[in-house]
């Protein structure tokens, strides 16, 4: 409650005035799933096609994420400080991982996430290969090996020969299960094929490379040795090197900047770059310059760039139905992103339909499907209906493409309202599947719907119906009545949904303490068309005011006075419905020569229960007749939720 004072002999002097639809589209190469990875630094992604995981190494975290094919996080191997690369033995039964920081090797048993056993190679180990069953690991600038067939473990150090590797970027060593008995390693500008299938490596070839090289592949027919950056032929490539002697070959053209290669058992190449405005991810058929599929990363950070590819964080699947890559935003978040259907074309497919038809008549809906490699005339199409109907859609007769993969069809709706054609290519070995869609708007007779009671105002609290009266329609009967009280503190709710009685009228009573709009909604149906009408009733505030500190009441003519020694302050205590930031003004009126006089009033603040004290100071004067009364303002009493309302007037007057 606030209590505040007014003067009433400075009042006597005042006398105051009264302030009173979209065309269809192609389908996208998208990530088929993108999962953030609870991750600080990525070193390497291996895949484990046999259990459907994914094993990413975290360096900076000391610790391994085990994720499925669809990013959630399966399991997570800590207490691995400096962890990096990552190799799957050849059963699928054991990860090896490279434990920088304490010069260790350890192997993780896929079944179970558990490690058994931890082999010390006298070196801290970075990037693992396994060949014929045996670890080979980076460590500085060389390799070495780890066989841990035998009774115990036998390790190898500086394998490298007399190839002068010295780069910066680190030793990157690549291998293909299809190809036994190879190893290839590369570092700063050399490139080198070592034999490794007798008792440690033997150089086969050394050749150069591009020092900005991240990552090294060999294909699995064991042709050529892939690198992440070469081939300026292009500006920008992936670099192709015939294994056999290391001679440049055609390598793939890609954005800048390269920075990861990896081939796929069927000899598909994933190349990535890190690419803050074009595509980051690009999928190449074996020999073949131009990309079948790429993939661009959205922008997840804070900068004009997308998301960037993490340095060689690129994996196949081993049935080549998917690529993994790991991209990194400007905030640091690490997000594996899974991309589908990575070797196949991903076809366009267009459909244009009128914008406009009328109810049962025909229309034409016509379309293309295109694709870098063309598909045949005849190609099947399947398409579906959507409507007010059929909300799940209804399959209509297939279509098939012309010669240059342009097709129509001609439909009659038997719905108004929206009406949507999807047409859909289910795909093929070396196409995607793909779909578009485009939506008709078809005309439905108008209905009628009304709503009384609109710009009635009512006394605070009374209980009002609302009747919603619907015209003739074509199958739906039913309306739904929302009440939306003026004010940010209560949302609009649903009265009542149900249909209409023989007459068409559908009632619903609203508890009027606020200003209310009221709205009917008939959703519509196949031939009638949706109507929403709205009625907005006016509610007044309620308002009581006590008067206390007077000796006696009496009437003075027929009005009855609250009486006041001439010495005391008067005190009104106003109670209103609350809102917050409600003010209530307070008026003083003074009776003169047969005449009552505006003198004056104040806004004063409500209490959070609606109370409100005003005390008047006394005039020390006796005879003198003065009338008060409180009043909720539109507007000027702090908010707008209620209609303006008077409160009843106070007569009092002073005596000795």
């Amino acid at each position: 409650m606030r209590r505040r004072s007014i003067s009433t002999a400075t009042a006597l002097a005042v006398v105051l005035s009264s302030v009173a639809l979209t065309a269809g589209t192609a389908g996208v190469a998208v990530a088929d799933s993108a999962k953030v990875l609870p991750v600080k630094s990525v070193g390497d992604i291996v895949v484990d096609g046999a259990h459907r995981r994914v094993y990413i190494s975290d360096p900076t975290g000391g610790k391994i994420v085990v994720t499925d094919y669809a990013g959630a996080v399966k399991a997570t191997l800590t207490g691995l400080s400096g962890v990096r690369g990552l190799a799957l033995s050849a059963d699928s039964g054991q990860i090896y991982a490279a434990v920088k920081n304490a010069n260790r090797i350890v192997s993780v048993e896929t079944g179970t996430y558990t490690q058994t056993a931890s082999y010390p190679v006298g070196a801290a180990p970075g990037d693992l290969e396994v060949v014929d069953g045996r670890i080979w690991f980076a460590h500085g600038t060389d390799f070495g090996s780890l066989d841990v067939s035998g009774a115990e473990p036998v390790v190898h150090l500086a394998q490298r020969g007399d190839v002068d590797f010295y780069g910066a970027f680190g030793m990157f060593l690549a291998s293909d299960p299809a190809v036994p008995g190879v190893l290839v390693a590369g570092n700063g500008g050399d490139l080198a094929v070592y034999d490794v299938s007798a008792d440690g490596a033997t150089l086969r070839v050394k050749g150069n490379m591009d020092t900005a090289v991240k990552q090294l592949d060999l294909t699995p027919d064991g042709s050529q040795v892939l690198t992440s950056w070469g081939d300026p032929e292009y500006g920008y490539g992936i670099g192709a090197y015939s294994a056999t002697d290391l001679t440049e070959q055609a390598g793939y053209p890609i954005d800048p900047y390269p920075n990861a290669v990896q081939i796929a058992p069927d000899g598909s190449v994933a190349g990535g770059s890190l690419s803050w405005y074009e595509p980051d991810v690009h999928i190449h058929r074996p020999g073949d310059l131009t990309p079948v599929r790429e993939y661009d990363f959205p922008n997840a950070g804070n900068s004009s760039g997308a998301d960037t590819l993490v340095d060689g964080a690129l994996a196949w699947a081993p049935d080549s139905s998917r690529v993994f890559a790991v991209s990194v935003n400007t905030y640091g978040t690490y997000t594996l992103r899974a991309l589908t259907d990575p070797t196949k074309e991903l076809p366009t497919l267009k459909v244009s339909a009128p914008a406009t038809s009328d109810r049962a008549k025909k229309l034409t809906v016509t379309g293309k499907l295109t694709s870098k490699a063309p598909l045949p005339a005849g190609t099947g199409l399947q398409v579906t209906r959507t409507d007010i109907e059929s909300p799940s859609g209804k399959a209509l007769a297939a279509v098939t493409t012309k010669a240059d993969g342009s097709f129509s069809f001609a439909d009659t709706p038997p719905a108004g309202g929206k009406v949507t054609y999807k047409v859909s290519y289910a795909g093929d070995a070396t196409h995607a599947s793909a779909s578009g869609s485009d939506a008709v708007q078809v005309s439905r007779k108008a209905t009628t719907l009304s709503l009384t009671n609109n710009g009635k105002l009512y006394s605070y609290g009374k209980d009002v119906t609302f009747t919603a009266h619907l015209g003739a329609t074509y199958k739906n009967r039913t309306v739904a009545i929302y009440a939306d009280p003026f004010g940010t503190d209560k949302p609009k709710k649903l009265l009542k949904t149900a249909k209409v009685n023989s007459s068409g009228n559908l009632s619903a009573t609203v508890d009027m303490t606020r200003d209310t709009a009221v709205t009917a909604v008939f959703a519509g149906d196949a031939r009638s068309a949706a109507k929403t009408v709205k009625s907005t009733a006016y509610a007044q505030a309620k308002i009581s005011t006590a008067v206390s500190k007077h000796y006696k009441t009496g009437k003075i003519g027929s009005t009855t006075y609250y009486y006041f020694r001439k010495n005391t302050d008067p005190v009104f205590t106003t109670t209103m419905n609350y809102y917050a930031g409600r003010k209530q003004r307070f008026q003083l009126q003074v009776y003169a020569q047969g005449t009552w006089y505006d003198s004056g009033s104040e806004y004063f603040a409500l209490g959070s229960n609606g109370k409100s004290a005003v005390s008047l100071e006394a005039p020390g004067t006796s005879g003198i007749r003065a009338r008060v009364r409180s009043s909720y303002i539109n507007g000027s009493s702090g908010d707008s939720v209620n209609s303006t309302t008077h409160g009843a007037w106070k007569y009092l007057t002073f005596t000795n």
